[in-house]
């Protein structure tokens, strides 16, 4: 076993962080969590309820005016101490982190925790770099400059694709430029993200500044939303949950940030390097078992390579190996549940009435039964109205369908709603530019798929929600501005009040 741990021995205590404490939910309600290689529960745990929200919000409330009042050296240095914390815990955050998403562990080891390491370095760097705008003399005798501040308490949803990098995120930003925060992860996985807000302690960072609550979306998540303590909301999810978010939050005038769904174009053009895009495309399709709100899946490929693809990427999804998420050689694991598998196959099953299975479109049987397992599935020939290229699907399923020009191309890509993730292969520059100009999605890989940076911006157009994470955008995206105005001088302001008012 190494290192791993007993979940049960690591969350005795209950499954809600708050003011520094672990404490069991007070909705008298209960969650098994699942392992969904298995099918075997490994933990269950009192959900939380609205008195663990409030008592999180107040937790989280009462820490800010210290941690908003630290300077930004004492922020960063408490980040660092953070990130250097989950660095010596890696092994465990990544043992938890595929146990309870069913990911292979290789995917855990050398993507997730890493990144999430990684982004914790970078705000650690970015908390002393927020700038407002230079004094300056706009109007006459008076300066005038901007005040970058925090918002607050933050309340944050997050999703159980990437339950920790989801959770680092939200929460480093926020921490970042001063605010506190409460994060409801999904229920399905709260492990790391519960394992995060302790490693914050640990690394000296105040109590209630990282607060966690695990609950339903319907009772704990709307009632974070909706909280009249909570300044700004945070969600990630799919479209239709955001709205809902959306109409919660606006009812009080929050601060709004949303990622949301995703049905990424990856558009081949007929100069590519063909065994590049294929061998991109199943990656981009594959990763995390197609999980992922920025995966390849619909991919428009021109008509003189398009037979080559689709052959091509069946012979080498039939190659991808599913197994065990703790054997290295593992590709791909299973779906997050068994409802997400069987909502994933009746989608496919009622393609077949209008397109072509080229290869998968079953649940593989033998050893693999009892997970929540789905063959990589490739389909072919379908209609660009279709369900399979206009509904996300967050599965193990890739959609081909050829066109002729370059503008076909372009407008293909562009039509569904959604906007968040694209990519482009070809190696003339010109068209290369074009794609980037006129796909309308937050980010337009080039001759790749996928990879993402701290330093980037990661965020949608379109029904894919508006905000940024990552990067300085994000940062900046956890702050308020206030312009501050100075009068230099008696004479100036008593002027002032003559104009407005008389001589008097």
């Amino acid at each position: 076993m190494g290192n791993r741990f007993q979940v049960q021995d690591r969350f005795a205590d209950g499954a809600q962080y708050i003011g520094g404490q672990l404490r069991p939910g007070t909705s008298g309600r209960t969650h098994t969590v699942v392992n969904p290689a298995t099918g075997e529960g490994i933990h269950t745990y009192e959900l939380a309820g609205t008195e663990d929200v409030d008592a999180a919000v107040a937790a989280a409330k009462a820490a800010f005016p210290g941690w908003s009042g630290a300077t930004p050296a004492e922020r960063s240095d408490a980040l660092h101490r953070f990130a250097a914390v989950l660095a010596e815990q890696a092994e465990d955050f990544a043992y938890a982190e595929s146990l309870q998403c069913g990911k292979p562990i290789k995917l855990s080891r050398e993507f997730d925790v890493p990144g999430t390491i990684d982004n914790a370095a970078f705000f650690a760097g970015a908390a002393r770099h927020l700038e407002g705008k230079s004094a300056g003399e706009y109007d006459g005798d008076h300066t005038s400059y901007v005040r970058r501040e925090a918002i607050g308490v933050v309340g944050s949803i997050a999703p159980w694709n990437y339950p920790l990098q989801m959770a680092a995120w939200k929460v480093l930003p926020a921490i970042a430029a001063g605010n506190t925060i409460v994060l409801k992860p999904a229920e399905l996985t709260p492990f790391t993200s519960l394992m995060f807000a302790r490693a914050a302690t640990e690394a000296g960072l105040p109590d209630g500044v990282v607060n966690v609550v695990t609950g339903a979306g319907k009772e704990a998540g709307e009632h974070l939303v909706g909280h009249p303590d909570v300044a700004m909301t945070s969600f990630t999810g799919s479209t239709p949950v955001g709205k809902r978010v959306a109409e919660i939050a606006t009812a009080s005038v929050k601060r709004l940030h949303l990622e949301l769904g995703g049905k990424a174009p990856f558009l081949v053009f007929d100069d590519a390097d063909l065994e590049a895009a294929i061998h991109g495309a199943v990656a981009g399709a594959l990763i995390n078992t197609g999980q992922d709100c920025t995966a390849a899946t619909r991919a428009y490929v021109q008509r003189p390579l398009y037979d080559a693809f689709v052959s091509g990427v069946a012979e080498l999804m039939e190659s991808v190996r599913l197994g065990d998420p703790f054997d290295e050689s593992t590709d791909l694991g299973p779906l997050i549940s068994f409802a997400q598998r069987d909502r994933v196959a009746a989608v496919v099953d009622r393609a077949r009435a209008y397109a072509r299975i080229v290869t998968g479109g079953e649940a593989p049987q033998g050893a693999l039964k009892d997970g929540a397992y789905y063959r990589p599935t490739l389909i072919a020939d379908a209609a660009q109205d279709s369900e399979v290229v206009q509904d996300e699907i967050f599965g193990p399923v890739l959609v081909v369908l050829p066109f002729d020009s370059d503008d076909e191309g372009i407008a293909l890509a562009n039509d569904t709603p959604y906007g968040l993730a694209s990519s482009a292969w070809t190696r003339d520059v010109f068209r290369a530019h074009r794609a980037t100009r006129e796909i309308k999605a937050g980010c337009v890989w080039v001759n790749d798929h996928i990879p993402i940076l701290s330093e980037m911006p990661h965020g949608g157009y379109k029904a894919s929600g508006f905000g940024k994470d990552m990067s300085a955008y994000s940062f900046e995206e956890y702050t308020q501005v206030k312009h501050v105005m100075f009068d230099n001088t008696a004479v100036a302001r008593k002027d002032w009040h003559r104009t407005i008012f008389g001589d008097r």
